[in-house]
């Protein structure tokens, strides 16, 4: 399910903190994990029959996707042109707690879509952190935690 561009934010902002459990509940096991996928294909077989290459998910960041469809905190907007976005996902000093819940969630969005069309683009949000600082933040202000 995608939320409307429209009302995204009213619907984002009365999730209770037991709605959002599951998603928070994965932070343990991102920081713990060491693979967050593989890469498979990149091969040509014997009779010049090419397969391209393609990620593999790790568990955890499988299990991330089934949360933020069911939760649901993806976004129905043009994501492509959300340059505010890039910036924010591109910047490795971002500080993610200036920003509220539900951009948060459409960043979560550009970087799920994007994967759609550049394999791998989640596994290496993952797998560069910027996964868990966004969901640190979420945590922080869901819960009140410092």
């Amino acid at each position: 399910m995608l939320l409307d561009e429209n009302n995204y934010k009213e619907k984002i902002d009365a999730f209770t903190q037991q709605d959002w459990r599951p998603l928070l509940e994965l932070i343990p096991k991102i920081e713990s994990a060491s693979k967050f996928g593989e890469w498979s294909g990149g091969k040509t077989d014997e009779k010049g029959i090419s397969q391209f290459p393609y990620c593999i998910a790790a568990q955890v960041v499988s299990q991330f996707l089934q949360i933020v469809y069911r939760l649901p905190t993806i976004i129905n907007f043009d994501w492509g042109a959300w340059k505010k976005g890039r910036k924010m996902a591109s910047d490795e000093g971002f500080d993610f707690d200036t920003i509220d819940l539900p951009t948060k969630c459409k960043l979560i969005t550009a970087i799920v879509r994007n994967d759609r069309f550049c394999e791998g683009a989640l596994v290496c949000a993952f797998e560069s952190g910027l996964m868990l600082k966004i969901l640190k933040s979420m945590e922080k202000q869901i819960t009140g935690a410092r």
